[in-house]
């Protein structure tokens, strides 16, 4: 089959190299000259592991290849997936749709033949509606039908998880595009992954469903921590006590300091608009997206407590700046608000990130960036775990307590036992664990 890929961000970059790897041919489209010309220089503008050499594979085999010309790669292509960004609007937490708008417009132009235009971008229930109407009043002549195919992609298992995937929504009664985006799939058929058809506002809505209750679990267990906290009980105990239920499961129940990114914290904040939209308020979300902005501040406290009320004056090392290990992206990290916070009562600030500290740079003024954690660590008051790298979880703590001025810790991650840390003479402070 022939794609073009609409975007060539996060999903739009991982779809197209998989959708190479998997036999079909992709133009990936951008209107980002520079990333195209990097793209063809074959350098990844993000960190995620396993894709470059997944890219360099199907560039050279000419399977994939990358353009800022939108209109003969449409021209050309049986399916053409939009896979542009929907920021949060600002100033009311709605999904912005200018790019998947103006994306449908170009396209309308361009289509030649009956064409599958799919939108695998996170989008509100309705888009596809809208979508629609923007092809079909530019091209009242063209033939082709809207589907919604979301994405279920984890930042850092992002290819593991396209090629084997739990299911594959795709939400469409036209029984032609049925057929093409089977054929798309067919070579995940021998993994049994579940294709699961359903109409397109279904499959809209079922994407935002997903990322608030994944959100749900993890300001859950948040919560569970701090009461655990109170009443002198163990929280990953706890955690694995409920996850072993077979109708809770045990991902997500990982207490922390609040979940960002790139989705969960746009999402809700989408699902809530749209929930008041339709006069039916989601309420359990609301108080999800509350929480967990709370929970960055209540982290920042926690690193003063440890710090005896005070950090005027005081060095900080921070390991990891990433929302989460095997990535860059610093969207929503709670560091974007711990540090900041930290900095404002006096603190000075060292970090070091496996991956994200040129992204990290200009959203953290006044930090001190290190080259690696040993570095970090050299004479500061206290060291605070933010990011659970691998790297991070076998550290030389002898070498660490040497280093540090005063032997404290604040795992916000629980990668550490505490034991483990009591006999290193370290002053241990983690999420939900007395």
């Amino acid at each position: 089959m022939r794609i073009a890929m609409i975007g060539s961000g996060y999903v739009g970059l991982v779809s197209g190299a998989c959708f190479a790897d998997f036999g079909h041919t992709v133009v990936c489209v951008d209107k980002n000259v520079d990333r195209i010309a990097a793209l063809k220089r074959g350098e990844i503008p993000i960190f995620e592991p396993g894709l470059a050499p997944l890219v360099a594979s199907n560039v050279r085999q000419q399977r994939l290849s990358f353009t800022t010309d939108l209109a003969p790669a449409v021209a050309e292509a049986d399916a053409v997936f939009i896979a542009v960004g929907t920021p949060s609007r600002r100033g009311d937490g709605h999904a912005d749709l200018a790019y998947v708008y103006a994306a449908a417009a170009e396209i309308a132009d361009a289509l030649k033949g009956f064409t599958v235009v799919v939108n695998k971008s996170t989008v509100p229930v309705g888009t596809g509606d809208e979508v629609e109407r923007i092809i079909r009043e530019r091209r009242p002549d063209a033939e082709f039908a809207v589907v919604s195919n979301p994405e279920f992609l984890r930042e850092g298992a992002a290819i593991s998880d396209f090629k084997r995937p739990d299911r594959i929504v795709v939400g469409t009664d036209d029984a032609k595009a049925r057929d093409i985006l089977t054929e798309i799939y067919r070579p995940l058929y021998l993994n049994q992954s579940p294709l699961v058809f359903m109409a397109r506002r279904t499959a809209e809505l079922t994407k935002y469903a997903a990322n608030a209750f994944l959100a749900t679990k993890i300001t859950f267990i948040n919560e569970i921590a701090d009461l655990c906290e109170k009443a002198g009980a163990d929280v990953q105990d706890v955690a694995r006590g409920i996850g072993l239920d077979n109708r809770i499961g045990s991902k997500f129940l990982h207490a922390g300091p609040g979940y960002g990114g790139s989705c969960f914290p746009k999402d809700t904040m989408a699902l809530i608009r749209t929930g008041h939209d339709f006069g039916a308020p989601v309420r359990i979300v609301e108080t999800v997206a509350a929480s967990n902005e709370a929970r960055k501040q209540r982290m920042a406290e926690k690193i003063l407590d440890a710090c005896g009320g005070s950090v005027v004056g005081k060095t900080l090392a921070v390991l990891g700046l990433a929302f989460k290990p095997n990535t860059d992206d610093m969207r929503e990290a709670p560091a974007l608000t711990i540090v900041p916070a930290l900095q404002q009562r006096g603190a000075a600030v060292r970090a070091y990130d496996p991956e994200a500290m040129e992204q990290a740079r200009p959203l953290l003024p006044g930090v001190t960036f290190c080259d690696d954690a040993y570095e970090c660590a050299r004479d500061a008051d206290v060291l605070v775990i933010l990011t659970e790298w691998d790297a991070f979880r076998a550290l030389d703590l002898k070498r660490i307590r040497d280093l540090l001025a005063k032997p404290i810790v604040v795992d916000l991650r629980n990668i550490y036992r505490p034991e483990e840390m009591l006999r290193h003479d370290f002053t241990y402070i983690s999420v939900g664990r007395v």
